[in-house]
């Protein structure tokens, strides 16, 4: 039983940690659900749409470029219950939120949360767990993170069928609760025994390190990375900045970007933001839009624990490269499935449009349209384009013909490849590429390079469908994960089962 005491406190202490994975799935696909509600009641725009949307993931950004250094600073469990209290104050306040500016800048302070828990929960839990769990262990944040993702899709179902008048205010409210408990949780776990030896406090290393390893192999252990730490100090971060552009770390440096760009451009988060809205443009009704939502996040659970279970056995190069490749089959098929629908209005089927609009339209009645773009802009042309804008979603979900189940397949399809490969597998490898003195600075440029592609997926994913068209918008993404692909198998080495000390040496070779 003793033998078995460090092998809980450390599962116990990175599950805490990762609880803020977690918090982020929930804040950022929470919105998936308040899409449909905020256009209507604040009239807003494509743009104005997904600036609601992805302002969370612009403020992430920049909470990333500072996170990390500031890790460095102030350690990285204090930066991680600054990340709970935002969490916990933009939800009471986007659920209060009285117009279209309050509600962006509350999600923008939740973003400052989410910024902060992305990147340095994984750098936390790679600094604790020993080299044989890494990768499992790291990947309990994206595993949280998915099933947070999971909770906001189910959460947003069961809230619509409870709440029949201002629904989406509890579908922000209620993340509140688990912030609370986050702050709580973080009270009882140490503080990284690596950026205790950065800050020369060696006894209370030692004694974190022997907590997880035990008291013989924390020794040696904490020799290792005191001798690792001697030859490259964190210093300023001008000086960390100089170390990664280095040969010894540059091909680090240009994965680390690589994998943080690919993730993102796979359009994984155009899927998550607004799967509501997908389904329903591909014939669901809006009760079943949202149930495929909770389809879709119990797939990305799934799927995200068959990685788990997997990383540190078949290694992160072999399951990206898989993932990637089903990914651009999934998102091609469902290019093809978009590309081969027709949309025509019934008159006689319309409903829950006003009798105004109906009149408007009778002109296009039974006439047949072979692409989106086209049925879009007869639509704009005989009713103009504000009064069809409120109720655009509804009329494509009422006109088109399209192999719906093909449709959830692929999508489906897309979720489960993602989450088997580079969603649990970039943050393993962003944690334990970089060497301990460079890991906080570099962790938070490749998180602001993640999260500002992400910002523009969501941002532009409204626009890309209307101007685009749907097909031409997924076929875009699997291109973005075919080059993704192609590049990353060529230069990805396999890091399973070696030591942060070990990897550094790797890159020096």
């Amino acid at each position: 039983m003793l033998a078995n005491r460090p092998a809980r406190f450390t599962l116990k202490t990175a599950l805490i940690a990762s609880l803020g994975g977690f918090l982020m799935g929930f804040d950022a696909s929470v919105i998936s659900g308040v899409n449909p509600f905020i256009e209507t009641e604040f009239a807003l725009t494509r743009l104005q749409l997904g600036w609601a949307v992805a302002s969370l993931t612009l403020a992430a950004t920049l909470a990333m470029g500072v996170a990390g250094p500031l890790s460095d600073r102030y350690g990285r469990r204090r930066i991680l219950q600054g990340a709970a209290i935002l969490f916990l104050l933009s939800a009471v306040w986007s659920a209060l939120a009285p117009d279209y500016p309050s509600l962006v800048a509350a999600r923008m302070l939740g973003g400052l949360g989410v910024g902060a828990a992305l990147i340095i929960a994984p750098v936390y839990i790679a600094e604790l767990a020993p080299a044989a769990a890494r990768g499992r262990l790291v990947s309990l944040n994206q595993l949280n993170i998915v099933i947070g993702i999971s909770a906001a899709f189910l959460a947003n179902y069961l809230i619509l069928q409870v709440a029949a008048v201002q629904s989406w205010r509890w579908m922000l409210g209620v993340e509140a609760i688990p912030a609370l408990l986050y702050f709580g949780s973080l009270l009882r776990v140490p503080e990284s025994p690596r950026w205790l030896l950065m800050r020369g406090q060696e006894e209370r290393a030692l004694a974190v390190m022997s907590q997880v390893s035990g008291p013989q192999a924390a020794q040696a252990e904490l020799a290792s990375v005191r001798q690792n730490l001697a030859a490259a100090t964190a210093g300023r971060l001008q000086a960390q900045l100089r170390q990664l552009l280095q040969p010894r770390l540059r091909r680090a440096l240009f994965i680390g970007l690589g994998v943080a760009l690919v993730q993102q451009l796979t359009g994984i988060n155009a899927i998550f933001f607004y799967a509501p809205t997908i389904f329903a443009q591909a014939g669901a009704g809006l009760d079943a839009a949202f149930l495929q939502a909770v389809a879709v996040g119990l797939t990305n659970l799934l799927f995200t624990l068959l990685a788990i279970g997997l990383i540190d056995r078949l290694g992160r190069r072999f399951l990206l490269n898989l993932g990637l490749a089903g990914a651009v089959l999934s998102l091609g098929l469902l290019a093809w499935n978009f590309s081969a629908a027709n949309y025509m209005l019934d008159m006689q089927n319309l409903t829950g449009i006003p009798e105004t609009l109906q009149t408007a339209l009778l002109p296009l009645h039974g006439e047949l349209f072979a692409d989106d773009r086209a049925f879009r802009a007869a639509l704009f042309a005989v009713a103009g384009a504000e009064p069809v804008a409120a109720y655009e979603t509804t009329l494509i979900s009422q006109s088109i013909q399209i192999n719906a189940p093909l449709t959830l397949f692929a999508i489906l399809g897309f979720v489960a490849s993602f989450a088997i490969s580079v969603g649990p597998v970039m943050w393993v490898l962003l944690a334990e590429i970089f060497s301990n003195a460079v890991r906080g600075v570099a962790i938070s440029i490749a998180g602001l390079v993640n999260s500002a592609a992400s910002f523009l997926v969501q941002l532009i994913f409204p626009w890309q469908l209307a101007a685009l068209g749907n097909a031409n918008t997924f076929l875009l993404y699997g291109l973005f994960s075919l080059a993704g692909l192609l590049i990353l198998s060529r230069t990805l080495p396999e890091t399973k089962g070696k030591s942060l000390e070990e990897i550094e040496v790797l890159w020096a070779k």
